[in-house]
């Protein structure tokens, strides 16, 4: 089976690293920059060199794909799926792009093809957990996801590394947070609503409001649904003074007679400072709260995730834990297990027991798994 993965950055050579090690596929991996691709050609696996930001270039590195892995930066997230389920690919994606997904869902239903969104750790692997309970309960009330990625060793004044797209970190500061609060959606400002919390083994983080919550807010009827990301403790403040004084605007202000986008000015000079160095270890943090009732008993479900960089094969947390789900999913779409045509958000997979199951085994094997525990009342 010929697998194309879109995207060679941290994330997407993690996805091609772990597909390549089944003898069945074939992986070839598309990126424009040549650093990127010798990350995976040292690896042994195939790379074109090509500028995926034209449509027409996606359609020709993937005439010859089986399947197709979305790992792009997420403003080219929505295109890049239109042209994949365009050429009646199956594909899974986690490029996290803000348009609405569902918008391609008779396409791909038209086009019998299996497209599987936002299928990393968040979105991801909460969605999942929210799928799985939402069906095997009588009803869930609130669906409380806190994550974040982080450098091991503190990084001031700015309290953060970045572990994945930086441009996409900026896009979570600036895209308004929608949450479901008593049964209706609530907006708020991006950093907002700050609050601590304390884990074993990370010490205090803050967590703030973003727009993590994407599809289960329409999927799911829960009446309370937030998600939050973490950071150490002083980088929301930081990044909500950037954002207000302007610096991640898009549109153009007037410099000497010259127009600049100030988000373009920010990527230049902020980007190079959030840069993470080679071997420099990372963490994922995760906790997802699901209370609900079943068999007449309230419920509450508490899933605690603590992934560290992998010093073997010097892989990123981030990358572990957004690439391995996508590459576990990946493998059961490519075997048949998962076959739904249209758009699948990842609760669609927890939904199924055996594709959950199948999930939980894979990222289980590949040493990523959650301490789970459960109070009644």
């Amino acid at each position: 089976m010929n697998i194309t993965v879109l995207g060679g950055g941290m994330v997407g050579s993690a996805i091609a690293r772990d597909l390549a090690a089944e003898s069945a596929f074939h992986i070839t991996v598309a990126d424009r920059d040549p650093d990127a691709l010798a990350r995976s050609a040292a690896h042994g696996i195939a790379t074109r060199q090509t500028d995926l930001a034209v449509g027409e270039n996606i359609d020709a590195v993937i005439t010859d794909a089986d399947l197709v892995i979305g790992a792009v930066p997420g403003f080219m997230g929505y295109e890049t799926m239109h042209r994949v389920i365009m050429a009646g690919k199956n594909t899974v994606d986690i490029s996290f792009f803000p348009e609405d997904p569902f918008a391609l869902d008779a396409l791909a239903v038209e086009r019998g093809v299996t497209a599987i969104m936002d299928c990393g750790l968040a979105p991801g692997l909460g969605n999942i957990l929210m799928g799985r309970f939402d069906a095997d309960m009588d009803r869930v009330d609130r669906f409380l996801c806190y994550v974040g990625g982080l450098p091991v060793v503190r990084r001031k004044p700015y309290e953060y590394g970045a572990v994945f797209s930086p441009i996409d970190v900026i896009e979570e500061y600036t895209r308004p947070a929608r949450y479901i609060e008593n049964g209706a959606e609530v907006v708020r400002p991006a950093l907002s609503d700050v609050e601590q919390l304390n884990f074993d083994g990370v010490g205090t983080l803050e967590a703030f409001n973003s727009d993590g919550l994407r599809t289960l807010a329409h999927t799911m009827s829960a009446a309370h649904m937030k998600e939050k990301t973490m950071r150490y403790p002083g980088h929301a403040a930081l990044m909500e003074v950037l954002r207000d004084t302007g610096f991640f605007r898009k549109d153009a202000v007037d410099v000497n007679g010259s127009a600049v986008a100030p988000l373009d000015l920010t990527a230049r000079l902020l980007f190079p400072a959030w840069q993470m160095e080679e071997g420099e270890e990372d963490i994922s943090v995760m906790r997802v709260i699901i209370e609900g009732e079943k068999d007449g008993m309230k419920e509450s479900h508490t899933f605690d995730l603590l992934d560290r960089y992998d010093r073997e094969t010097q892989t990123t947390s981030m990358a572990r834990t957004t690439g391995y789900t996508c590459a576990v999913a990946a493998r059961l779409v490519a075997d048949g297990s998962y076959a739904r045509k249209g758009i699948s958000p990842p609760e669609y997979l927890g939904a199924d027991l055996g594709i959950f199951n199948a999930l939980m085994s894979g990222l289980e094997e590949r040493n990523i798994r959650f301490a789970h525990s459960m109070q009644p009342g």
